[in-house]
């Protein structure tokens, strides 16, 4: 008798350019489980109400979702429980809809992102970080480097816009002590030449003519650059690498986020072997862009 795969996937705006479906495939492949992940462009709040609802509903086979920009936020209301760390960063990027269609959101965003600076070997404790950017990756960075019992010595934060660098930090400190963190007007204000670790949470580097949103002087080598974009070298990236920085992408953050989801998702922990082949999948996928 055919039965019909369990669907996973990804809503957002836009998601044409995710690579967790390469990931997400290649471990269902490997792991023969009858199941897929798919793409859920939704373009505005209405349609994002409707998929909500629809979830809700329970005729469909879907259980698992991941939620990207602009919707970590917005989902927040339809959502039956929040894990602890996810209320306090305030943003689900992974929602486990159960057998009742009751649905349980997850932000897997910042453990993956503590999780690939520790393979990077970069210890927070004491050190100074700049960031650039002020939306839902921001939060979740910032939420849980506040939360770690022994964390950065400084976080200086810069966007574009400061009113939105300004209601990110009050948005976190409702719920988490942010003394350690101060906002800038202007990108030299983030003394990148002091800095230990800088974190560049947007999109800028993802077009081709992008420039850069700091002066690439400050940039020096004892310091780790990292770029939450993973689909090419950014001028950010590669700035940092001509000044003998260490330098890393947003693919292992991806990569421990989607590992942490499927854990939510399945309560499989997953092996060395299956972890290898999503890397792997990424790794290929990323270079493919």
């Amino acid at each position: 008798m055919y039965e019909p795969p369990a669907i996973y996937g990804i809503i957002g705006n836009p998601v044409a350019h995710s690579l967790s479906p390469v990931m997400h495939n290649a471990a269902f492949n490997a792991l023969k489980v009858n199941a897929v992940y798919k793409l859920f462009p939704l373009s505005d709040q209405e349609e994002l109400k409707l998929f909500m609802e629809d979830l809700k509903e329970g005729n469909n086979p879907i259980f698992g979702i991941n939620v990207t920009v602009p919707y970590k936020e917005d989902v927040l209301p339809y959502l039956d429980s929040i894990d602890p760390l996810a209320e306090k960063i305030g943003a689900v990027n992974t929602i486990v809809i159960d057998h009742q269609r009751k649905m349980h959101g997850f932000n897997t965003d910042g453990p993956g992102f503590l999780a690939h600076l520790t393979e990077l070997n970069f210890d927070v404790r004491g050190k100074r970080v700049a960031i650039l950017g002020a939306g839902g990756t921001a939060r979740a960075i910032i939420s849980v480097l506040c939360l770690l019992p022994q964390g950065p010595e400084r976080i200086t934060l810069y966007n574009r816009t400061r009113a939105n660098a300004d209601s990110l930090l009050e948005g976190i400190g409702k719920k988490i002590s942010v003394q350690t963190v101060s906002v800038v007007d202007e990108p030299e204000d983030l003394n990148v030449e002091l800095a230990d670790l800088l974190i560049n949470t947007t999109n800028v580097g993802m077009k081709a003519g992008d420039g850069l949103l700091i002066d690439p002087e400050a940039l020096h080598k004892d310091m780790l650059v990292y770029d939450v974009i993973y689909n090419q070298e950014t001028p950010l990236l590669a700035q940092a690498r001509l000044k003998g920085a260490q330098t890393a992408n947003g693919l292992g953050m991806l990569f421990f986020q989607g590992v942490l989801a499927f854990w939510h998702w399945s309560d499989v922990e997953l092996d060395e072997k299956i972890k290898k082949i999503m890397r792997k999948s990424l790794e290929k996928a990323s270079h493919g862009h």
